[in-house]
């Protein structure tokens, strides 16, 4: 079965065609960094108006890519929630008019069972049933995946995600948009020991998270240096941020692994892409207690950030488990507020 996948939900129009007997196809995503970096962040109208602009070539590139004509399409899966609502009706109205005219039936994915799912894509895919960490910009939840649509929350952040976290202390520190890259690069050359900021919720004993405290004690540490930073002064403040969300994430995975017993960790969204959280995870699975180690898998980078693949791949596992799921209703819905908990088995 071969299913086109369609992801809209916020800055990036990703298409992909995936194969539930030979794998990922093709795919192909285009990013609105350059055309939101001008306004410090998304503009939901104008992420809008580029998902109309882009989504058709995608979908010409991504056949062209697999060496197929549409007519060949099984099914179609697209993003309907959560999201931004207008960038999520491109999305599904582009689904649903190009199934109404091939008569395929369409299906709506979660997003974040987009993300959860998307490490089974790399070369290495774990076997359920794993611990996950999803931590993008809009979602830092840590949930057990026992099964596609079988999930339970563990933990999730009272307010700030981290890489909402992320963007909002680079702003602070004057980077361009998005924050967490440029954050991590400057940490690296950063001095450790000059800024200890405090690691939220570290001793909560719960597998909840907080990060608008951490956000605000870097706005103090800013405050207290003259008018200009020196570079030097940013590094040393985001060394200090980097440091205390890694550690923050580490140990709520840790702290995750031991209450389930599980021995596998994924790790999933836009932050499981940041270099320091990898290291420090692969450090922490490879502790020198053999009773604590666990395995930890990763989304292939290019998987990372929001894409058509995953969701083309979700679209995949859920109509190979069960057909009948998908449906010829082409209304076009979308659900911009989709509790992940609402999802069924497949």
């Amino acid at each position: 079965m071969i299913v086109l996948g369609i992801e809209s939900s916020c800055d990036e129009t990703g298409l992909a065609l995936y194969d539930t007997e030979r794998g990922l196809l093709a795919h192909a995503l285009h990013s609105q960094i350059a055309m939101h970096r001008e306004y410090g962040g998304v503009v939901p109208e104008l992420a809008s108006r580029d998902h109309v602009r882009r989504a058709l070539p995608l979908l010409s590139e991504v056949l062209s890519k697999a060496n197929l004509d549409k007519k060949q399409i099984d099914a179609i899966a697209f993003t309907e929630g959560p999201g931004l609502a207008g960038a999520l009706l491109v999305g599904s109205s582009v689904a649903c008019g190009l199934a109404f005219a091939l008569n395929k039936p369409v299906i709506g994915i979660h997003h974040l069972e987009g993300h959860l799912l998307s490490p089974l894509l790399a070369s290495r895919p774990p076997e359920f049933p794993f611990v996950a960490l999803l931590v993008s910009g809009g979602h830092t939840q840590l949930m057990r995946v026992d099964g596609v649509g079988r999930y339970e929350l563990l933990g999730e952040t009272l307010d700030d995600a981290a890489g909402e976290a992320f963007d909002k202390s680079a702003k602070l520190l004057g980077l361009d948009y998005p924050g967490g890259p440029a954050i991590s690069k400057l940490a690296t050359t950063g001095n450790p020991e000059v800024h200890v900021f405090p690691r939220p919720m570290l001793h909560s004993k719960d597998l909840n998270f907080s990060f608008s405290g951490l956000k605000t004690a870097v706005l103090t540490a800013v405050k207290k240096y003259p008018e200009t930073l020196t570079e030097d002064d940013k590094a040393n403040v985001a060394r200090g941020f980097v440091d205390a969300i890694v550690d923050v994430l580490v140990a709520k995975c840790q702290s995750a692994m031991k209450q389930t017993g599980l021995k596998r960790l994924v790790i999933a969204g836009g932050v499981g892409a940041n270099q320091q959280l990898r290291a420090a995870l692969n450090a922490a699975a490879n502790h020198h207690n053999p009773k604590k180690r666990f395995d930890v898998y990763y989304p292939e980078l290019e998987f990372c950030t929001d894409n058509g693949a995953m969701i083309a791949f979700a679209g995949g596992m859920r109509l190979k488990a069960n057909p009948n799921l998908a449906t010829y209703n082409y209304s076009f819905n979308v659900r911009p507020r989709w509790p992940l908990s609402e999802l069924s088995a497949a």
